[in-house]
């Protein structure tokens, strides 16, 4: 990578213009010549490490507020995280030309992975980047992990994606990450919305701090002009509607309510279920392979998504009938020793466990069997919620735990349980999943909820191995004898 001067970078005019041959905010990859943001944090101020980054080589201090008798300049500005997200991607430069971004509680992860499927299909070279990794042509290029990366990274990833020949990238965009200014680098061409439900109260202290945050895509990150795909079916599209109109944005409603793909019928069927759409004026049946009613509003988002950016309904409609659920995510695993169907969700907030219980009930002709949990050092709210959301939806309910992370397990278990009159208390998750196999019989289906595709678990600090997919499997194996 060539050096650029700073005031490239920053797009403004400095009495001393060093060149910069790297932007980053982590002092321990600060290496000479490079841009060093000293990032303002809730628990550590990036400050503490200009030191460390100027003895490291740091050519310059990108910061909140100027400072004194540091021996680089210093360039302070009123938003070090945005300024941070736009020198990145200025010095990176390269980006994939069709990039579409989608936030919401739940089902962004599968909206992501349709449009990448979507994109695929019509020719396109494209590549996925959420909670699991960057994907691109079957190749997984960075682990599961982050839902949205550093804002430097960003800028790196999107170069490497368009140098590698990707031209089309869906993003997830997590309330987090549009907070913290991760994707402020990055030039869309569409965004989109699924659903707001009660998540991360933990950071963002309240609801409308964290619809304001997931509102902000609309408001600061997709250009005036761009389209803004929304679940008209939500609770707050209103206000994601207002947001799109007052910004400049082409408003495409999807759903059942939707104006521009609308959800006119849905029925159950062997693959998955038929939807009935209607768009630009004309009547389409589409099959999709996958089972909810959520996975229906999902690949709307998706096709609108796709659409806004440029590809034809036709195609776009058909493509979904190929794609694949997103790994975790509803993903079917096996059947019980006595028949019955298990399945695997990354179900975490009362929203997506009754999401998952409700579309999993029409398939269920014997009994509803969900084991769940909730993550410790989060929101405690959410966990007499879930409880009696599994109590009221589910037939046989097992509370087990999810990632207790610091806190004491049999405490988190106890609120949910305390909502969940009947549930029944297996506080080893593995012996949870091994329980309910067990139990299975005709015509029942079972749901592990909560961890999706993580691959472990939080206990006290330590991360143990541990795999939904893989546990439910062996689970099942077990049972069969």
């Amino acid at each position: 990578m060539t050096s650029v001067r700073l005031s490239a970078l920053l797009e403004k005019d400095l009495a001393a213009d060093p060149l910069i041959s790297a932007v980053t905010a982590d002092s321990r990859r600060v290496a000479p010549g490079a841009l060093f943001v000293a990032l303002p944090g809730t628990k550590v101020d990036g400050k503490s490490f200009v030191p460390a980054a100027v003895q490291a080589g740091a050519a310059a201090i990108l910061a909140a507020e100027p400072m004194t008798g540091v021996p680089v300049p210093v360039v302070a500005v009123a938003d070090p995280r945005r300024a941070y997200a736009l020198a990145a991607a200025a010095f990176w430069g390269a980006q994939p030309q069709t990039c579409v971004a989608v936030t919401g509680t739940n089902g962004k992860t599968s909206v992501a992975v349709f449009c990448r499927q979507i994109f695929e299909r019509l020719g396109r070279k494209s590549a996925s980047m959420g909670t699991l990794g960057v994907q691109t042509g079957g190749e997984q290029l960075t682990p599961a992990g982050l839902t949205t990366p550093d804002a430097g990274d960003v800028a790196r990833l999107l170069a490497e994606l368009a140098g590698r020949g990707v031209t089309h990238l869906a993003l997830e965009a997590s309330s987090h990450g549009v907070d913290q200014r991760r994707l402020d680098g990055v030039s869309l061409t569409a965004a989109g919305f699924t659903n707001l439900t009660q998540d991360h109260l933990d950071y963002h202290g309240g609801m409308d701090e964290y619809r304001a945050a997931k509102l902000r895509l609309f408001e600061t990150l997709a250009p005036r002009g761009s389209a803004a795909v929304l679940n008209a079916d939500s609770d707050a599209y209103p206000a994601f509607a207002a947001a799109a109109v007052q910004n400049g944005h082409s408003l495409l409603s999807v759903g059942e309510k939707g104006q521009f793909l609308t959800l006119t019928g849905r029925a159950l069927a062997p693959e998955g279920q038929r939807l009935l759409i209607r768009g630009e004026g004309r009547a389409f049946e589409v099959r999709l392979p996958l089972a909810g009613g959520f996975q229906a509003s999902n690949a709307l988002v998706a096709a609108g998504l796709c659409i806004a950016a440029g590809e034809k309904i036709d195609a776009v409609l058909e493509a979904l009938e190929h794609v694949e659920g997103a790994p975790g995510r509803l993903q079917r695993v096996g059947s019980g020793p006595r028949g019955g169907e298990a399945y695997v969700d990354y179900a975490h907030t009362p929203d997506g466990l009754e999401t998952v219980l409700a579309a999993l009930r029409p398939h269920t002709s014997g009994r509803l069997i969900v084991v769940f949990g909730a993550g410790g050092d989060r929101d405690r709210g959410k966990r007499s919620l879930m409880g009696e959301i599994a109590a009221r939806l589910s037939d046989i309910a097992i509370v087990t735990d999810d990632n207790p992370r610091s806190e004491e397990p049999g405490s988190i278990r106890a609120a949910i349980l305390a909502a969940a009159p009947g549930a029944r208390e297996i506080g080893d998750r593995r012996e949870a999943i091994f329980e309910a196999a067990r139990l299975m019989g005709q015509g029942d289906v079972l749901v592990v909820a909560g961890k999706g595709h993580e691959q472990g678990q939080l206990v006290a600090g330590v991360t143990h191995p541990f795999d939904d997919v893989a546990v439910t499997r062996e689970a099942l194996e077990a049972a069969h004898g």
